[in-house]
Parts: structure tokens; C-alpha cells; sequence
């Protein structure tokens, strides 16, 4: 089966200026989480922003093509919604775009607030419904369609910790038997989603920095994130000759991005190294991070 989700080389512009330019990734598992990218990566992969060069796939198939097909839908994070509208009308309006008939259309709304836990609210407005209920109507007007692939925005922003996790937990029991990239700035470990996932992706702009289990990365407390200016190359040297290793990553003809494993090194040892190179590090921070 094609991947979920699929980069090559990949650029998408914002108002004329390159948000992403040159990413290429592609998932393998069932449930891939993909940390830290741009916002705009999930409006292309949804098919509402144009790719500028390159090429995005989901499930072998342009963005657009693969939504027209009825292969992917997506939840994105608080859309605007009718706010007279109730739960249940939009999953069914959902399925409906999906070109399914009425009637198939209300038994694929009625399974999809099942699954999210709105069957009580179906009925109540939008607008009337807390954030969390928002979003849970949100994912089953994804889940209406009946698309195998789902494209899902994540964040735990305005819940506190115990609705975070509860809205977590349905909306990995939910999305259990589909093919989903889930999209989030970071995410908890021992969440639910998190802990569902066979996958894990972070970027840093258009750059890969990892590609594994979530507990995999998760562990790199030794791995850092380092942008550095001039003198990049003595830097490199005096990290190595000290133990450490670094992974380049050119920005600009004097800008580095630097991936680091410190070995025996500590944080300290960094910023002696770049003092001695005449290298400035203006940027540092774990690559375990993106599991708050």
C-alpha cells in the first residue's frame, strides 16, 4: 500500500515565500504522527493550499484527487463552523460530500458520533458544545466520509490536562482501524494518541530531523538541535575530536542547522567548543522536546 503521506522534494509558498522548500519524507506505519511541521504542510496534504513544486501524495494520489476519490478526508484544528449547525448535521453534510446517498450518508454520521462519544450531543448546536465536544465533531465529520485515510490536527491547547487525555483516548479509539497522519507541535508521550502511534516524524522547517517510534525518539535526551554562524566547519571538527558527532544541515552559505548527538559532551562543553571555533550558536534545544 502507498504511504499515508508522502514528500519529495517538496515546496509549498505562503503569499509568494517558501514555507517549506525541499522536504521529502514519507510515512510507513498505520498511525504516523508528524511533530513540528509548518501548519501549511496540513492545509497542502488536505488539499485547500496548492503545492508549489514538488510532490505531496496521500495514498499514492494528489492531495485533491485522493479527497475527490474518497480515500482521505481531514480534521483540521477549530475550523470556522456553521454555528447553528449540530453535530449531527455536519457529519452528515460530510457524508454527503462524499458523495454517499441520504440514507447511507445518516448511518455513517450516526456511526461516526458513536465513535467520538457525541451520540447525547448529536442534536445540540455547535456553538453550544465545549471545545473538546467541538473537536470530537470535527473528526467524526471526518470519519462521515468513510475515507480509509485520515489527515487529523492535534492540540491540547485551551483543555486542561484531564480533557486532554480523555480526548485523546477517544480520538485514538476512533481513528483505530483507518490509515492516519495525525499533525501537532508536540504532543505528550504517554498520550493515548501518542502511545497508539507505530510512528513518529519530526521537522524542523523543511528538514527531516527524525523518523521512528514516538519512545524511540523520546529517549534521545542526548540528541540536540543546534543552529550555528561561522566558523561552522572548526565547530564540527572540535565537537568530533571531542567525542560528540554531528549531522549538517546547510541553511546558508554561513547558517548551519545541526543535528548533535553529545556523546560524553555536556551543553556546556557546546558552547566552549563554538567559543573556540569563533562559531556562534544562536539556537539549541533537544530533539526529545517535541514530547512535552
Amino acid at each position: 500500500m502507498a504511504p499515508s503521506l508522502s514528500t519529495s522534494a517538496l515546496r509549498i509558498d505562503v503569499a509568494g515565500v517558501p514555507a517549506v522548500d525541499g522536504l521529502t519524507f514519507a510515512t510507513t506505519g498505520q498511525h504516523a504522527i508528524v511533530l513540528g511541521a509548518p501548519r501549511i504542510l496540513f492545509a497542502a496534504a488536505s488539499g485547500v493550499h496548492a503545492v508549489t513544486r514538488g510532490q505531496l501524495t496521500i495514498s499514492g494520489l494528489a492531495p485533491r484527487a485522493a479527497v475527490r476519490a474518497g480515500i482521505a478526508a481531514s480534521a483540521a484544528l477549530d475550523p470556522h463552523l456553521p454555528p447553528r449547525w449540530t453535530a449531527n448535521q455536519l457529519a452528515a453534510w460530510s457524508a454527503r460530500l462524499a458523495s454517499h446517498s441520504r440514507s447511507i450518508g445518516r448511518e455513517l454520521a450516526a456511526d461516526a458520533l458513536k465513535r467520538v462519544g457525541l451520540s447525547a450531543l448529536g442534536d445540540t448546536p455547535i456553538q453550544g458544545l465545549p471545545l473538546a465536544a467541538k473537536r470530537a465533531a470535527v473528526l467524526a465529520s471526518a470519519l462521515a466520509t468513510g475515507a480509509t485515510t485520515l489527515l487529523v490536527e492535534w492540540s491540547v491547547a485551551g483543555l486542561v490536562e484531564p480533557q486532554a487525555r480523555a480526548l485523546s483516548r477517544i480520538f485514538a479509539k476512533a481513528i483505530a482501524d483507518r490509515h492516519t497522519v495525525v499533525f501537532s507541535d508536540r504532543m505528550m508521550l504517554d498520550s493515548p494518541l501518542a502511545l497508539a502511534s507505530d510512528e513518529a516524524i519530526v521537522v524542523d522547517g523543511s528538514e527531516v530531523l527524525a523518523q521512528n517510534l514516538p519512545a524511540e525518539i523520546a529517549s534521545r535526551t542526548q540528541s540536540l538541535m543546534l543552529r550555528v554562524v561561522g566558523g561552522v566547519d572548526e565547530f564540527v571538527r572540535g565537537l568530533e575530536a571531542s567525542g560528540g558527532r554531528a549531522e549538517r544541515h546547510p541553511v546558508s552559505a554561513r547558517t548551519e542547522r545541526l543535528r548533535v548527538d553529545l556523546g560524553p559532551l555536556s551543553t556546556g562543553d557546546i558552547f566552549r567548543i563554538a567559543t573556540e571555533s569563533c562559531a556562534v550558536v544562536f539556537e539549541l534545544r533537544p530533539l526529545s522536546d517535541v514530547f512535552a
